[in-house]
């Protein structure tokens, strides 16, 4: 079997497949990498997520993490990246207003469960109406939620209450 070359794109679930040593090094860069250790989340999310998305969720640098996943199984360093910078919106924007929360989804007892939030909030940020927000709780950034809702062109503002809990407030 021809091994996985490592990028930034390569989503958890493959690089751990190819390389299931490198869980560890994964755990050790990260705290929030240690719920790869719980098995419904292991078989869910790291099928979605790549490797910047939890570069983002583990407040990590997307070049540093490939290049230490790199350097553990003998791949060389990648260059540079041009694009490093997390494109998800953490100050608050002018057009949120508490009042407007019309709806809220703790996806923490999903993600728990194994279940793939990504559809049910995606689902009811499209049955908003204009002006109406829908308030989102998870346990760490969701990047793949964040980065299917920015290329769907729905505005987010990534709130961080503590480090299990994050709040996601969406409109169209």
């Amino acid at each position: 079997m021809e091994k996985l070359i490592i990028t930034p794109k390569t989503k958890i679930y493959d690089l751990l497949q190819a390389y299931p040593q490198l869980e560890d090094v994964l755990i050790a860069l990260a705290p929030p990498f240690k719920k790869l250790k719980n098995p419904v989340l292991r078989r869910t999310i790291t099928k979605i997520t790549t490797l910047n998305q939890a570069a983002t969720i583990g407040g990590l640098n997307v070049e540093e993490l490939v290049n230490t996943l790199r350097k553990e199984i003998g791949q060389e360093s990648i260059g540079e990246l041009s694009e490093t910078e997390t494109p998800y919106q953490t100050d608050r924007p002018a057009w949120f207003d508490e009042k407007k929360v019309v709806n809220s989804i703790d996806i923490r007892d999903m993600l728990h469960a194994g279940e793939q939030p990504v559809h049910e909030v995606l689902s009811a940020i499209k049955k908003l109406g204009n002006d109406e927000q829908l308030e989102v709780i998870a346990p760490f950034i969701p990047a793949p939620l964040l980065d299917k809702s920015l290329s769907l062109n729905y505005r987010h503002w990534l709130k961080k209450e503590s480090n299990e809990k994050f709040v996601i407030y969406f409109r169209k």
